[in-house]
């Protein structure tokens, strides 16, 4: 990366979304392959789980083509499951080299004329541990980095031009809790619409749904989330011997390996909570309470959103998405459902992007008519 560039000092210095940190750097779609943008890595101010001060660091990418139907759009992209390692496993680091496996889904966005920034997400990108899937955690990362994205010299964003939201897995996890957040935490961003794919939206049911099965290495890693967004807690201090160590593996990991490593030792050895832990998190009444303040649903985002799943979900149960439309259509959300037949998590992802940037493309020209009626 090159040198800082100079940031213009008009944030109060505990503000969310100030932005700390800007440099010019390189975008990967693969290894040698560059994505159709100029890049800036970003560290930036946002809040934790207590809303306390931390720092946080992401991807702003800015399509070299001018665009020619208004201000150009931001998209805040939320990432799925990157893993748990400080720094391979921040989008940021991959990005940089190609190996970033959402790029895909981010160059479709960039082709669209669209800006999109990728926080990292707390404890990836900088020291600490991540708080996976701890949505009241990583929606305000989500946020916070689009305010910083807004204050890049030189990208060009202009302060109303219109706002997005879109993830996918954890990121959808974070999209939803981004979204539900926005009107209290970040009411000067006026969102026009949000995309939501396959979120553990409810934590309690992803641990009943995961004990003892292929996928029950998932819950390792919740436990670390837990840990890193509610430490007070001590949930560490449940796991056996056992549970330390696969923790300890987990807790180092990208999420290649990760997955390689947990699916091949539920393949072949027990995977039942009372293996690694005293007492499994569901009978601590304090980490229960945490775990249903973090469930989605309970909030109305105030934009319209579009959900998406598939009906053959090996790792979020489709009833999770399912029953997150039906809550936030009860709450009077304008939500729009995607029910992806025979598709599962993978190739659901494949299934969901396309129709959730059409979506947010409907929202965007949407906006653009609305204006000048509103002005």
């Amino acid at each position: 990366m090159t040198a800082p560039i100079s940031i213009p000092d008009h944030a109060e210095s505990s503000s969310p979304g100030q932005l700390l940190e800007v440099r010019r750097s390189k975008a990967y779609l693969l290894p040698g392959l560059r994505l159709p943008a100029r890049s800036w890595f970003l560290r930036y101010r946002s809040t934790d789980a207590h809303g306390r001060d931390i720092e946080v660091t992401g991807t702003l990418l800015v399509p070299r083509t001018p665009y020619t139907s208004g201000p150009r759009p931001l998209i805040g992209y939320a990432v799925g499951t990157q893993g748990l390692a400080d720094f391979v496993a921040a989008a940021s680091w991959q990005l940089r080299r190609g190996l970033e496996y959402e790029g895909l889904f981010i160059s479709q966005a960039l082709r669209r004329g669209w800006a999109v920034v990728i926080t990292d997400y707390p404890g990836l990108g900088n020291h600490g541990t991540h708080p996976y899937v701890m949505g009241r955690a990583l929606g305000p990362s989500v946020l916070d980095s689009m305010r910083a994205a807004r204050q890049v010299p030189d990208a060009g964003l202009e302060p109303d031009g219109p706002l997005a939201i879109c993830g996918y897995s954890e990121g959808g996890c974070a999209a939803g809790w981004a979204l539900q957040l926005q009107p209290s935490y970040a009411p000067d961003l006026a969102l026009v619409g949000g995309a939501v794919g396959s979120p553990p939206a409810d934590l309690e049911g992803m641990f009943e749904a995961h004990d003892g099965k292929l996928f029950a290495f998932l819950l390792i890693w919740a436990v670390l989330g837990i840990d890193a967004a509610y430490p007070e807690l001590r949930v560490l201090d449940e796991l056996k011997p056992s549970g330390r160590l696969l923790a300890a593996v987990l807790r180092r990991a990208h999420v290649v390996p990760g997955f390689a490593l947990g699916m091949g030792y539920g393949a072949v050895l027990p995977t039942q909570s009372a293996r690694f832990v005293r007492r499994h998190p569901l009978e601590i009444p304090e980490v229960l309470a945490r775990l249903r303040e973090n469930r989605l649903g309970s909030i109305p985002p105030a934009a319209p959103v579009f959900l998406g799943a598939g009906t053959a979900e090996q790792i979020v149960p489709f009833s999770q998405t399912a029953t997150l439309y039906e809550d936030w259509r009860a709450l009077g959300v304008d939500a729009t459902m995607l029910t992806m037949p025979r598709l599962e998590h993978l190739t659901g992802a494949f299934g969901f992007a396309p129709k959730a940037f059409e979506f947010l493309a409907e929202r965007f020209a949407e906006n653009r008519i609305a204006s000048p009626l509103s002005a």
